[in-house]
């Protein structure tokens, strides 16, 4: 078959072309501390839209920053005794979706959570200053103000503390709290679940935001990961700041995280994938330790996978 990346037999042992930190882990472990300072101001409150067999939520909290994080949240109408709860996150640019893409979850007695990823296309805010250019993408966006400002760091921790919510539920079964997304919405599940290792379930699908610098060696530095090329054209022409600005997006790469990983993984790609390369999803799957399987699909790219959505489904039933 054609290939757009390494063979399999490379994508299966590759791990990375990124260098991880010395600080890493102190980085997150002090960002995670950070969160137990925030007022969440939870507001939970029935939607406009409402069914028969389940009850609608608007959910509001507090994030970091200053952002006021907006989630979907859809429960069965009868529990009778706790219940797993599913966060769901989606692709870039995009917000938490209808309210029937998280019907199934109510049909098969879960408790769903959609949460609006800060600043981009659904409810949730983002009101942080950053120096320098936010120019195609949130990747770049504080980049130039060091890693702290970095907008993923805190859209990562958007995705704990909505996690913590579930937790605090009278009816969520905390052994089965899971996760789940594509794109995007895979890179938030294996953010949320390297940083709360209560997420005993998860399911990223070709995961966004992993071993930048092989995106750049590929020459795929374009569509989501178009920031990549383009910070370097308006910011850094002849790249004197290249070892330092890998170095800084070096703290959102999902693969040095994934390691962190308690939860039962089924992760799935596409082998024709240019949007996140394979290998860039290889570099964090093949860090993780806990129990895990990966769907391949040899001749799909960065689109629907023919039935996964059932397959996530059942993973998370059984």
């Amino acid at each position: 078959m054609p290939l757009i990346d390494m063979p399999l037999s490379e994508l299966k042992i590759y791990k990375g072309a990124m260098t991880k930190p010395k600080d890493f882990d102190t980085f997150w472990d002090d960002a995670l501390a950070s969160l137990d300072s925030i007022d969440l101001d939870l507001s939970i409150t029935e939607a406009d839209f409402q069914v028969p067999f389940a009850r609608c939520y608007d959910v509001y909290y507090n994030g970091t920053d200053g952002a006021r994080i907006y989630a979907k949240m859809v429960k069965p109408m009868t529990i009778q005794e706790k219940v797993p709860a599913v966060l769901r996150f989606h692709g870039y640019t995009g917000d938490s979706g209808d309210w029937t893409g998280l019907l199934n979850y109510a049909a098969a007695g879960m408790i769903a959570l959609a949460m609006d990823c800060r600043g981009q296309g659904g409810k949730s805010t983002d009101y942080s200053q950053v120096k320098g250019g936010t120019l195609y993408g949130f990747i770049m966006k504080g980049v130039d103000s060091g890693k702290d400002a970095l907008y993923f760091k805190h859209v990562f921790l958007d995705t704990v503390l909505l996690a913590r919510i579930a937790l605090n539920m009278d009816e969520v079964d905390s052994n089965r709290l899971y996760a789940c997304g594509a794109s995007q919405g895979g890179a938030l599940t294996l953010a949320c679940a390297s940083l709360e290792p209560r997420v005993s379930k998860l399911v990223p699908t070709y995961p966004f935001l992993c071993d930048y610098r092989r995106v750049w060696d590929l020459d795929l530095a374009k569509d989501a990961y178009i920031g990549l090329r383009e910070y370097f054209r308006h910011f850094d022409p002849r790249h004197e700041r290249e070892d330092e600005f890998f170095n800084t997006l070096s703290y959102i790469d999902l693969q040095f995280l994934a390691s962190r990983i308690q939860g039962e993984v089924l992760m799935a790609t596409g082998l024709m994938d240019t949007i996140c390369p394979p290998s860039t999803q290889f570099a964090a799957y093949n860090k993780i330790k806990s129990p895990k399987k990966m769907d391949i699909y040899p001749d799909f790219g960065h689109e629907r996978l023919p039935d996964h959505n059932d397959r996530e489904l059942a993973f998370l039933l059984s």
